[in-house]
């Protein structure tokens, strides 16, 4: 007779511990929610001021010019100086696998919530077969590059032994070195995907402006691609202090500006061209004139 109010007492207490945990669960999800409106409002702010996209391409190009002066005044031995580390070979070697996806995803909910147009939306997306086809075509050009200007060498302890071996494949297949003049793909390609993050990035403040819908999911994928941009800043400084020669790096990050000019600041505005960012998603205003 005794375990009955026991019994009761305990099931009480369980309840209010369950009411706790919700009412818990519920504050955590309103507070990540606040986080998460707050963080894509002002990021969408910062990506959609022309004047500071226009700094951002200065902040590019001060990372490419004055980065390498770094590499006096920091460690040589840290993780990020080995070509092995984590983030070299599962991001920057996969850089533009990760700038489709996530990118890609981007433009694919902005375009289709935008205009539920299949083919609107089609369109949109082939900016990133062209940037996959602008990479493809860069790394074959540089290939080509250092085949043209380079020679074949064997290491020996005295040195290098030249060798007058005609290409760069028969030479690798004699077991030597091939060695010329290598433009930095790497920073080619962290330089062209910052670019290009950030152009398309910055349509999500005219998104936000003209009320379309932004649930949850948008303002998600839109932050994640703000972090990876940001990652592709960091890595592009490591890149540019601890890899590669000067001019290899400098000549890289001019060619992917280069191939975002051709693209982005000049093709993409042309009416035969897949379209720039923004281009027919959002209603002009009509002028409204008076009639006498």
């Amino acid at each position: 007779m005794e375990r009955g109010p026991v019994v009761g007492a305990g099931l009480g207490a369980g309840a209010r511990m369950r009411v706790l945990l919700g009412c818990l669960v519920k504050v955590l999800l309103w507070v990540a929610s606040a986080l998460l409106y707050f963080g894509s409002e002002q990021a969408a702010r910062l990506l959609g001021s022309p004047c500071l996209r226009r700094l951002y391409h200065a902040w590019l190009a001060a990372v490419v010019i004055f980065g390498p002066l770094l590499q006096f005044h920091v460690n040589p031995r840290t993780i990020f100086a080995s070509h092995g580390n984590f983030f070299n070979i599962k991001f920057v070697n996969s850089a533009w696998g990760w700038t489709c996806t996530f990118l890609g995803g981007f433009v694919l909910l902005v375009v289709f919530l935008a205009t539920r147009r299949v083919a609107v939306t089609a369109r949109h997306l082939s900016r990133l077969v062209v940037g996959a086809a602008v990479w493809r075509g860069a790394g074959r050009a540089f290939l080509l590059i250092e085949d043209l200007t380079g020679s074949c060498f064997e290491p020996l302890p005295q040195g290098l032994l030249l060798h007058e071996l005609p290409d760069r494949r028969s030479c690798l297949a004699a077991g030597h070195q091939w060695r010329g003049y290598t433009v930095s793909s790497h920073t080619f390609l962290l330089t062209f995907c910052c670019l290009l993050m950030a152009e398309e990035a910055a349509v999500f403040a005219k998104y936000l402006a003209h009320g379309l819908p932004a649930g949850t999911p948008l303002r998600l994928v839109f932050l994640l691609n703000v972090l990876l941009l940001g990652l592709w800043n960091f890595l592009l400084l490591c890149t540019v202090i601890y890899f590669h020669q000067y001019t290899h790096k400098v000549v890289g990050a001019a060619v992917g500006t280069f191939a975002w000019y051709l693209t982005y600041g000049s093709w993409y505005h042309q009416p035969w061209s897949p379209g720039s960012p923004g281009h027919g998603l959002f209603p002009r205003p009509h002028s409204s004139r008076k009639h006498n």
